[in-house]
């Protein structure tokens, strides 16, 4: 009898784009975060609750760019030609073990450059989504280290109060839904 190998999880690529956010290429997640990051594809999503709640999360320790920081609910990068809210509804069922009901763009042209403390750049073209959940959230260990449902009106002053405690992207999110007119406050269906 002969020993299988372990069986590999196949490579995950990003979507690299040019300064009009148009696909130029791919690169391999594992190398595409640097200190030199190239400007790539990705998502965000606040996921709520029926009830108005909405989930957030504390990254992993094992995360290579801003470990244990809080944020919102599920962050990600669509696969090459992979749509957008199906790669919301992919990694909010790996990410957290919730499947969602409808999911909405709400800032379709969000973009931002962070620097960790640790020197990893995130260059993002980020497309902004909500989604409401379709059940109760069981977070993969590798990717949450802990997460909370929280009225939307707590996490907006929380954020306000003290910014360095989260992500930038949540940060940044938060100041663009309020310079735009999108009301993080009204229940989300």
């Amino acid at each position: 009898m002969t020993a299988q190998a372990p069986r590999r999880r196949p490579q995950e690529s990003v979507v690299l784009l040019d300064a009009r956010h148009e696909p130029i290429g791919t690169a391999a997640k594992s190398e595409v975060h640097t200190r030199t990051t190239p400007l790539h594809l990705a998502f965000s999503c606040h996921v709520f609750a029926p009830d108005g709640r909405v989930l957030v999360t504390r990254r992993s320790l094992a995360k290579q760019a801003w470990p244990g920081v809080w944020t919102n609910s599920v962050c990600g990068h669509p696969a090459p030609g992979e749509a957008g809210e199906e790669a919301v509804r992919r990694r909010a069922r790996y990410e957290l073990g919730l499947e969602l009901g409808a999911v909405v763009e709400v800032l379709p042209e969000f973009a931002y450059r962070a620097e960790d403390a640790s020197g990893i750049v995130e260059n993002e073209f980020c497309p902004v989504h909500f989604a409401l959940a379709a059940g109760e959230p069981e977070p993969r260990e590798s990717e949450v280290a802990e997460h909370r449902w929280v009225a939307p009106a707590e996490l907006v002053a929380a954020v306000a109060a003290a910014p360095w405690a989260f992500s930038p992207w949540l940060v940044l999110q938060m100041s663009d839904f309020a310079s735009r007119g999108i009301d993080y406050l009204a229940p989300h269906q």
